[in-house]
């Protein structure tokens, strides 16, 4: 256990704030950079700020982008990424920060004006070494309004406060973050080897080392969802592959949450392969009663996500509530393909 951190002084004028180090790690940002790093510039806090942005080896103009912040506000420094791996790149910028207050925003991730000045506030008072607050996604097309809305539904990601909000109080994990340097010294940065899920992966070892990770609503970032059906399976696939390996990493953080998806892909393929194995008459007339109740699993998945879809789509526009099945169904059973199909060696 860590002895608790010292508060910072989150009141007072230029000078008496801590400084605050704003670092991402981008690949591939071109659309969305410029608007990003401008939310950070135009944040109302007074006290000393930067933008460390970590370049990867990006196929579209991302770097030019980044030059040119640079030239119109000295705030904004890079550093290089060359393997393009996000933890690799946020380590990179944060051995480049010279601040004490470290914030992680995204190179797609738009932050209200108060955000930096909520995190110091919230840091200095709950004694916190990380605090986050929700992943607020808002989609544009009809899909990726049917998106977003299953992203903050306890029936598409569970029932974590940073995708459903709630009440602020300490968290397994937050969105993004923002931490004290210390704590993320204490535990070594982000581990490079998790291309997936670091954030997760970095907030348990904060807490297991006796840190506390601290969620608030007060810290709402706009997140823009996948724009198509296989951008979100490519998504929700790589999610379950990454967690799985945290769990054989830390086998401590096991629970029914992370195991629903891979448990109704399995029961829905073994109820259809069984289904149809009894339509076809492949066990025989004593055995085929049994291979025919094998329906029960893909019909009754099928009528939890339709009602499911009618209840949590309330709202929604006509060709965003009839994708929303179609998005429950494709970010459950990538996430549980990607888990059940996560090879031992992920991180080799």
């Amino acid at each position: 256990m860590t002895s608790a951190p010292q508060p910072l002084d989150a009141h007072g004028e230029r000078g008496w704030l801590p400084g605050v180090s704003v670092i991402m790690s981008v690949l591939d940002e071109e659309d969305h950079l410029a608007d990003a790093v401008q939310c950070i510039l135009d944040q109302d806090y007074t006290g000393s700020l930067e933008v460390v942005i970590a370049l990867g080896p990006s196929r579209d103009r991302t770097d030019r982008v980044a030059t040119e912040l640079m030239g119109r506000d000295e705030r904004v420094r890079t550093v290089p990424n060359p393997s393009g791996r996000t933890p690799a790149g946020l380590n990179a910028a944060l051995a480049a920060a010279r601040f004490d207050v470290i914030v992680r925003v995204d190179g797609h991730a738009l932050v209200p004006v108060d955000y930096v000045r909520v995190a110091v506030d919230t840091l200095a008072r709950t004694g916190a070494d990380n605090v986050g607050g929700v992943m607020a996604a808002e989609g544009v097309t009809p899909f990726e309004r049917a998106v977003a809305r299953a992203m903050t539904s306890v029936i598409g990601v569970g029932a974590a406060s940073f995708h459903v909000g709630g009440e602020e109080g300490p968290a397994r994990t937050v969105y993004l973050g923002a931490f004290r340097r210390g704590a993320l010294d204490r535990v070594g940065g982000y581990d490079e080897e998790f291309e997936r899920a670091q954030d997760w992966e970095m907030n348990h070892r904060i807490r297991d080392t006796g840190g506390l990770v601290w969620f608030t609503p007060r810290m709402t970032v706009s997140y823009r969802p996948r724009s198509s059906v296989q951008r979100l399976a490519r998504q929700y696939y790589g999610y379950g592959r990454w967690r799985r390996e945290i769990m054989r990493e830390h086998p401590e953080t096991v629970s029914l949450r992370y195991l629903a998806a891979p448990i109704a892909v399995a029961g829905v393929t073994i109820g259809t392969v069984a289904a149809l194995a009894g339509r076809a008459g492949l066990a025989g007339q004593a055995g085929e009663p049994w291979l025919r109740l094998g329906v029960v699993a893909p019909v009754g998945y099928t009528a939890l996500i339709l009602a499911a879809s009618l209840v949590t789509g309330r709202g929604l526009p006509p060709a965003s509530l009839v994708r929303l099945p179609l998005v429950y169904a494709t970010m459950h059973g990538s996430w549980g393909v990607g888990f059940l199909a996560s090879p031992r060696d992920l991180r080799a």
